[in-house]
């Protein structure tokens, strides 16, 4: 019996000690400080070893690039923030003018330079998008730099390997970066392959431990890939079969990548950068060749970065903004809906005022307490008259939002706080009418491969499904 009580005595300390850590010295925000002390007084032991492995912040810097002043970022920057202060930005298309003070807020606070000059191509198949990216590594001259968070070393993840090592063997520079929880089926196997081939391979955030990583926050869900300096894709689809519709799971993929020429690709090259040199030993040094961009249109974007270093969530601001913006519409479709009060609020206020807002998930979920949670986060926004779509063709995992067919984002950020604190993303926030209404064209298209969800089959739902939603919203701060 004293043995018990000492080890009783011993947790409860623990239990103590961390609790005030959380309080007092993490300084995190008060609903997760909530979430993280109903887990430890509910299941102390178990709660205390999941606090470990999910709780823990990241400190310091860990992107740095020493070569990075060369670029003339801050010069740029600084000379664009000027320019907007003075309103002498010359918008290639007026009606964008409205949106100076987003400009500003991701220039400002996150250094995405705005630039008008780019082409861009919308996907939201997965075989048209891989179909393309393949045709561009194939004639790529120079390098070949890809960042994905999810690589399966399944047909389509070796048809690409494949693709790499013979673009390596024709003398084209190839960097490789996955992140190694989400990539955690890849075998050494598949990537002493492309390391023999003489392709540089990088993990984030490997472990210490071979396939014992306790690292699950603070991961690299960016999907990039840079081609010569002058072609990147951003968005939505991972590597893997899965993603082509190859799911018994899930079935079809429905998901939303852009292909981007002109000088945007740019910024998208110097995110790849960061991110590789935190990850290899084998750094990149600044060289005009990965720089190149051009003049190719005149779509409007600003690459937009967001992750646990950085003291902003940036993306999240990015989406208030966007809303508070709109005067007729605002179309999201995630598969996740976890909204902050901050973000909720901006929606609930921009229905409140008479935006239509519309919010479409998927149907089939592939985390129960996420889709629980994101079912209860619908529901609250059916009460101020948004109108929620379920979509039925199979999963839907895009991330984009429109505003007012003017400005949009697509990207990797789901609407959740995984994503806006936790993991590493990326997002195109794009200026142009015409990809705005292509995506609101894609979402009306999906309207009738989905369901609605309005108020009254809502509140029918059984004791059970409302029993989860509570469990699963209580603890989505910290999920």
């Amino acid at each position: 019996m004293q043995i018990i009580s000492l080890l009783l005595g011993s947790v409860m300390l623990a239990n103590f000690v961390l609790a005030f850590t959380i309080i007092f010295l993490e300084r995190k925000n008060a609903s997760t400080t909530w979430a993280w002390l109903m887990v430890l007084f509910f299941i102390p032991v178990l709660g205390f070893i999941l606090y470990l492995v999910f709780g823990k912040r990241l400190s310091g810097q860990i992107f740095t690039w020493d070569t990075k002043s060369r670029l003339g970022v801050e010069k740029r920057v600084q000379e664009q923030l000027e320019i907007l202060e003075n309103d002498q930005l010359p918008y290639k298309q007026n009606v964008l003018k409205q949106y100076k003070e987003l400009y500003y807020l991701h220039l400002k606070h996150n250094d995405a330079i705005y630039s008008q000059n780019n082409k861009v191509d919308l996907f939201t198949d997965g075989t048209e998008k891989f179909s393309a990216l393949i045709r561009d590594l194939e004639q790529a001259k120079d390098h070949i730099h890809l960042l994905y968070y999810i690589v399966r070393p399944d047909q389509l993840g070796t048809k690409i390997a494949n693709v790499l090592i013979k673009k390596a063997k024709e003398g084209v520079e190839v960097r490789f970066l996955y992140d190694d929880m989400g990539s955690r089926s890849l075998n050494r196997k598949f990537i002493r392959r492309l390391e023999d081939a003489n392709i540089q391979v990088g993990a984030f955030f490997p472990p210490k431990i071979p396939k014992i990583n306790f690292k699950i926050n603070f991961r690299n869900h960016r999907k990039l890939a840079i081609i010569d300096g002058q072609i990147g894709y951003i968005g939505g689809f991972n590597i893997g079969d899965e993603y082509l519709g190859k799911s018994d799971k899930f079935g079809y993929w429905r998901d939303t990548h852009l292909r981007v020429r002109g000088d945007a690709v740019k910024t998208m090259q110097t995110r790849f950068i960061l991110d590789w040199n935190q990850a290899s030993r084998h750094h990149i040094g600044y060289d005009e060749k990965y720089f190149i961009g051009g003049e190719i249109g005149d779509v409007g974007i600003q690459i937009v970065s967001s992750g646990p270093d950085q003291e902003w969530e940036q993306i999240k601001y990015g989406y208030i903004k966007m809303i508070l913006t709109a005067k007729e519409y605002v179309y999201i479709q995630t598969p996740y809906f976890i909204p902050d009060d901050s973000l909720m609020d901006a929606l609930r206020i921009a229905a409140l005022s008479g935006v239509k807002i519309k919010v479409m998930i998927p149907n089939k979920p592939d985390h129960l307490f996420v889709y629980w949670a994101t079912l209860s986060s619908v529901g609250e926004l059916l009460s101020e008259g948004a109108e929620v779509y379920l979509y039925q063709n199979g999963f839907l995992h895009a991330k984009t939002i429109v505003v007012d067919g003017k400005v949009s984002s697509v990207g990797t950020a789901n609407i959740d706080v995984r994503s806006f604190r936790l993991n590493f993303e990326v997002n195109a926030f794009l200026y142009d009418v015409d990809i705005a209404h292509q995506l609101v064209e894609a979402f009306q298209q999906d309207i009738n491969l989905s369901t609605q969800m309005t108020k009254s089959l809502y509140e029918q739902r059984s004791i059970g499904i409302k029993f989860k939603e509570s469990i699963s919203r209580l603890i989505g701060p910290i999920l």
